[in-house]
């Protein structure tokens, strides 16, 4: 009898587990992002346990180029991508497929993003200079977009704006430096040592900060599936931005590790400050996406809400 009471214990005990909800399995979300410092807040939660903390695995997946990333992100192999609005809006152009979720990285009117540098011996020394001139860019990112506004805003004629494609930034860094081309947007820190190294500032992105940022976008698949975990996610980013932007010179050791920071920059190099939880706003959005329409990106007008969620952030 009492051997009897016990099976049925165990069997029960059993059915209940398994139709308990696993509240304290960490629930695993992968990101995949580039070489640049934009992502140290990503890295930072991860070093400093942030995300553990919030109850939630981050699998980080570099890569070396935008094309290797929006591999992996349409082949199902990540759940988020380090992007920007303009690419988000090129994966949504038939149908919605990511979302937005939060601002990694911003220009602002004292710290630019991307500079538009000159060879050392191309004899560039303004905008003018540039008229014609291939510029070295990532085709269709918030890279030639910044570039086309702000050469614009200006003066320049569209008309004048010549473009070169060099997705990789080892590569536009490198051909910059040997003179294989004249001009390349390059984002900092590589633009301080290409600065360093010869090249010349001809213009950057502090003359019209609303159009360069960087931010984390999420499959939208993964958004409805796991919407915890994203939070989760966020939460961890939130409290790496805070550290970051409360110590700047704490984190010198990730950098040179990662080498997110050259090494011959990093006794000197201030890092900018990392933005709060913010989305681009509606503003911003309608003017990537007028600029998308007229690079034939999109063939249409696409909605900010299927494209941009503030809903996730802390």
């Amino acid at each position: 009898m009492m051997r009897r009471f016990w099976q049925i214990v165990l069997v029960f005990g059993v059915l209940l587990t398994a139709c308990t909800p696993k509240a304290s399995q960490q629930q695993k979300v992968r990101i995949a992002v580039l070489p640049v410092i934009d992502a140290l807040p990503i890295y930072v939660a991860q070093q400093e346990g942030y995300f553990k903390e919030q109850g939630v695995e981050v699998e980080i997946v570099p890569v070396l180029s935008a094309p290797e990333r929006d591999q992996l992100m349409q082949s199902g192999q990540v759940d988020s991508i380090l992007t920007e609005v303009v690419v988000n809006m090129i994966y949504n152009k038939e149908t919605p497929q990511i979302k937005t979720v939060r601002f990694l990285r911003t220009t602002t009117v004292t710290t630019p993003m991307f500079r538009i540098l000159a060879s050392k011996d191309s004899g560039i020394n303004t905008v003018a200079d540039l008229a014609g001139v291939p510029i070295a860019i990532s085709e269709g990112t918030v890279i030639e977009y910044m570039t086309d506004r702000v050469l614009e805003k200006a003066g320049m004629a569209p008309t004048d704006i010549a473009k070169v494609a060099v997705p990789k930034i080892s590569d536009r860094m490198a051909f910059l430096d040997s003179g294989q081309v004249q001009a390349a947007v390059m984002p900092d820190p590589l633009a301080s040592l290409s600065i360093k190294n010869g090249a010349r500032v001809i213009i950057d992105d502090t003359s019209y900060p609303e159009v360069s940022h960087s931010v984390l976008a999420f499959r939208i698949e993964t958004l409805n599936q796991q919407g915890e975990a994203v939070r989760k996610v966020l939460a961890g980013v939130e409290q790496a931005v805070t550290a970051i932007n409360g110590d700047k010179t704490r984190w010198n050791g990730l950098l040179a590790e990662l080498k997110l920071v050259p090494e011959p920059l990093l006794k000197d190099y201030v890092l900018p400050d990392y933005p709060l939880a913010s989305v681009p706003s509606e503003e911003q959005f309608a003017d990537a996406m007028q600029w998308a329409r007229e690079k034939g990106l999109i063939q249409k007008d696409l909605q900010y809400a299927d494209c941009v969620d503030a809903s996730f952030l802390p």
